[in-house]
């Protein structure tokens, strides 16, 4: 602890944004870092408690008040090497990840946490200026092959470490392009596709080799894979989209958020995309279906397309503006959140169900038919929806997307396969069957086969993906060679 006052004397302060109308006319990344000198003062808040709470609301356990101080003394290259002990690809989750880390703070406690996330990003972003991110090649091959199918973070991660153990790499993912939901889920105005880009190339010269367009179990058969190497891994997300069966669904105009995402991203990157393929909310009333961070990616996307209006529903009560630290702290809240996008212009309900959608004679979509809801516990004490009477209205749109969350990984062809021929068992979720914990951590019901990050729990965070990418290697590894090195 380098400044045992530095938490009394210095307040709590974060990057900021560009101006909303600036910041609408591109796709580019748009927060103002720190300057280095802010950066260390921030360091400086934090208390180095004597049980880091921190620590474990990190689902990766950085060692966030060892790098904090160390960027309060100036060692900015020893802070990153303390921070990649942990975490593969921190410039990931310095800017996408909710933070749960400062949720535990101690110093959230009165609101004013230490300001983690942004000195983990300036940490890498730094590092990677400076040069001091090279390959970590292995000094000998195992003659072991690995395939991971799926090339998000969960993938990446597994990959980048069992090749530092020597072991020959193979990731194979169905889109153009390397990422997952990194490259088309998230979109460019968060995460800039250059920063995968740039890991790809470190873990190139780290021994990874990589294959896009090759949907395994369509493209190639499974047990290709089963037949030329010792072992694999099921890295895929969690893509399956929940669906809102009501009047209308099949209307032109209602879409997944993903395709419509996916669609904006292919275009945003240069990829040609036909105009059949891409979905314009230009001119359009948007209505965004659910109040999650995919909804939220939506609202953003729509506003630079030039949208008529942006209305985001929730079938859940409306979150409290500040939880109850007593009875929450340092577990993740359930409290009020606003986006950037959300800053960008948005209208949003609550407790609002969807009950149909309009169209014209042409099957256009032109409004949703909505009705309010109220939330009460039931004798056994759980929550029940009921509508409330004589409550409808109508939403004009013509364009709305489905941000109801994603129910597992996609059935057809992979898992279809395994299941078929190997007897591959899933979970109650439609998840594969996997355990964390044991002797057989991460493995599947398949010999030689092993599952982690969405694919294994379900719908998640870049940063829990990154965490199971971490521990599912130290498994393979161990599995592997009987014993390993590589750490949890």
């Amino acid at each position: 602890m380098g400044k045992y006052t530095g938490f009394m004397e210095f307040p709590r302060i974060d990057r900021a944004y560009t101006p909303v109308a600036d910041r609408l006319v591109h796709y580019d990344e748009f927060i103002l870092p720190l300057a280095e000198t802010e950066i260390a003062t921030q360091g400086s808040r934090c208390m180095d408690c004597g049980i880091p709470f921190c620590h474990n609301g990190c689902p990766v356990n950085n060692l966030i008040p060892d790098w904090n101080d160390l960027v309060y003394k100036g060692n900015w290259q020893a802070a990153i090497s303390s921070l990649h002990t942990t975490n593969n690809f921190p410039e990931f989750t310095g800017r996408v990840c909710p933070a749960p880390c400062e949720a535990a703070c101690t110093l959230n406690i009165d609101n004013n946490p230490v300001t983690i996330k942004t000195i983990e990003c300036a940490i890498v972003d730094r590092a990677w200026a400076e040069g001091w991110i090279k390959p970590q090649v292995p000094t000998r091959r195992t003659g072991k092959k690995v395939a991971v199918i799926g090339s998000g973070p969960a993938g990446l991660a597994t990959a980048q470490q069992l090749a530092r153990a020597g072991h020959r790499v193979t990731v194979y993912e169905k889109h153009d392009r390397i990422g997952g939901l990194l490259r088309y889920g998230i979109p460019d105005f968060k995460l800039n596709k250059t920063l995968i880009d740039r890991r790809m190339s470190q873990m190139r010269t780290e021994g990874v080799e990589f294959h896009t367009s090759t949907h395994i179990g369509i493209d190639l058969p499974i047990g290709q894979l089963q037949s030329n190497y010792d072992a694999i891994v099921l890295a895929g997300g969690s893509e399956q989209p929940r669906d809102l069966k009501v009047p209308g669904r099949e209307l032109k105009g209602v879409h997944f958020a993903l395709e419509f995402l996916q669609a904006n991203s292919k275009r945003v990157q240069g990829i040609y995309l036909p105009d059949d393929q891409f979905i314009s909310a230009a001119g359009k009333n948007v209505l965004v279906i659910g109040g999650g961070d995919t909804g939220s990616d939506c609202i953003g996307t729509s506003n630079r397309h030039g949208a008529k209006s942006v209305t985001q529903i929730e079938i859940l009560p409306k979150p409290p503006e500040q939880e109850n630290k007593a009875l929450t702290w340092p577990n993740w809240p359930n409290r009020l959140r606003t986006s950037s996008s959300h800053e960008e212009g948005c209208n949003r309900l609550w407790s609002i169900n969807t009950k149909e959608f309009i169209g014209d004679t042409k099957g256009n979509l032109q409004a949703a038919k909505c009705i309010k809801v109220e939330w009460q516990k039931d004798a056994q004490n759980r929550w029940q929806m009921t509508e409330i009477p004589n409550s409808e209205f109508e939403i004009p749109c013509e364009l709305a997307t489905l941000a109801m969350g994603f129910l597992g990984p996609t059935q057809p062809g992979l898992l279809t396969g395994l299941k078929t021929n190997a007897n591959l068992e899933l979970d109650p979720r439609s998840n594969v069957q996997a355990s964390t914990e044991g002797s057989k951590a991460y493995q599947t019901s398949v010999p030689g086969i092993f599952a982690a990050g969405d694919m294994r729990r379900g719908q998640s965070l870049v940063v829990w993906a990154i965490r199971e990418g971490r521990q599912c290697a130290r498994a393979v590894d161990a599995w592997l060679m009987g014993r390993t090195d590589l750490p949890r």
